[in-house]
């Protein structure tokens, strides 16, 4: 096995409904997530607030 290069460390608070953030250690802001578009339809939800999904983040990251 190869040599640990970095351990994330990550702290979920669920909000209202799908609603979520993500306090990332050493990152002041959290990374918001939630559902919108076809994700909450699939859902059957209708939020306060659309935020990209945790999906859109994979996706991105991917891509990046």
């Amino acid at each position: 096995m190869g040599e640990l290069i970095h351990v994330s460390k990550v702290r979920i608070v669920k909000d209202k409904g799908p609603l979520r953030r993500a306090w990332i250690e050493n990152f002041p802001d959290p990374v918001v997530y939630g559902v919108h578009g076809g994700i909450k339809k699939f859902y059957g939800v209708e939020p306060e607030q659309e935020a990209p999904a945790t999906l859109d983040h994979l996706v991105a990251a991917v891509a990046g």
